[in-house]
C-alpha cells in the first residue's frame, strides 16, 4: 500500500456527513444537490490556536439512474482491465442480461473560501442558511483538506447506497426492469426512443445515438431508422 493509499483511507475514515439531503436520488430524473465541504486548513497543524475553516461549495448532479446489464457494462469506455474483469465475473454469476442500476454524476465546483472562525461555528451558520432557504437537497460534509474530493466521493457513495432500494422498487413497479426477448431492459428501449427524439430535435448528436445502439448490440434493429434520421440531419 502506498502513502497516498493510506492517506485516502484516512480521509475516508475521517469524513463525516454532517447534513444529508432530505430527499433520495430521483428515480426518473436528475438530482441536483448542493454541497458544502468544510475542512480545517492543511496548515492548521503547524500553527497553534488557529481558528480558520475552509469552505468549498458547489453542486453534484446525479443523472437519472440507468438500467444496465453486465454485457452493457463490458462495452463502456474508460474502465480499467480490472473493472472489465469484474464485469465478466458479474456475467458468469448473474448472466449477461441481469438488470442493475448505473449511476453517473457531474461535479460543478463554485467557490472556495477561508473563514476566520472555527469549524463548528461555520457549520452552524451554514445549517441556518440552508434552513432559511428551505433547500431539501443541500449537504454538509466534514472532510480532509488535502483530499476533500475523496470526502465528496464518500458522500456520493452514501447517497447512492441509501437511494438504491427505493429506485429499484420504483423502476420495478413501472415495469422498466423487465428484460425483452433480446436481453434488453425495457428502460433501455425507452432511452433509445428518447435519444431518437432528441437527435431529431437537434439536442443530441447522431454519434451519441449510434454509440448507445452499439453498446446494446442492437444497431441492426434500428439501422434503417437511424440512416433515415442521419440523412435528414444532413
Amino acid at each position: 500500500m502506498t502513502i497516498d493509499d493510506e492517506r485516502i483511507r484516512y480521509a475516508v475514515a475521517h469524513t463525516e456527513i454532517l447534513r444529508i439531503p432530505k430527499q433520495k436520488l430521483a428515480t426518473f430524473g436528475a438530482t441536483n444537490m448542493y454541497y458544502y465541504v468544510v475542512t480545517r486548513p492543511v496548515y492548521a497543524d503547524l500553527e497553534k490556536d488557529i481558528a480558520e475553516t475552509v469552505v468549498r461549495e458547489g453542486r453534484v448532479i446525479a443523472e437519472r439512474p440507468k438500467i444496465v446489464t453486465p454485457y452493457y457494462l463490458t462495452r463502456l469506455d474508460g474502465f480499467s482491465l480490472d473493472a472489465r474483469r469484474y464485469f465478466d465475473i458479474l456475467m458468469d454469476v448473474h448472466g449477461a442480461h441481469a438488470p442493475g442500476l448505473f449511476y453517473t454524476y457531474r461535479k460543478e465546483s463554485q467557490e472556495t473560501n477561508i473563514v476566520s472562525e472555527d469549524l463548528p461555528s461555520v457549520v452552524d451558520k451554514i445549517n441556518a442558511r440552508i434552513d432559511e432557504r428551505g433547500d431539501q437537497l443541500a449537504s454538509i460534509i466534514k472532510g480532509d483538506d488535502e483530499f476533500w474530493d475523496v470526502s465528496l466521493l464518500k458522500f456520493i457513495y452514501e447517497m447512492t447506497r441509501s437511494s438504491l432500494q427505493e429506485n429499484l422498487l420504483q423502476l420495478q413497479g413501472s415495469g422498466l426492469l423487465d428484460i425483452d426477448g433480446g436481453g434488453i431492459p425495457v428502460d433501455a428501449r425507452v432511452r433509445i426512443e428518447e435519444l431518437f427524439r432528441q437527435v431529431s430535435r437537434g439536442e443530441r448528436e447522431t454519434g451519441e445515438l449510434k454509440t448507445e445502439l452499439d453498446r446494446w448490440d442492437v444497431f441492426p434493429q434500428y439501422e434503417d431508422r437511424f440512416f433515415r434520421l442521419f440523412r435528414h440531419k444532413l
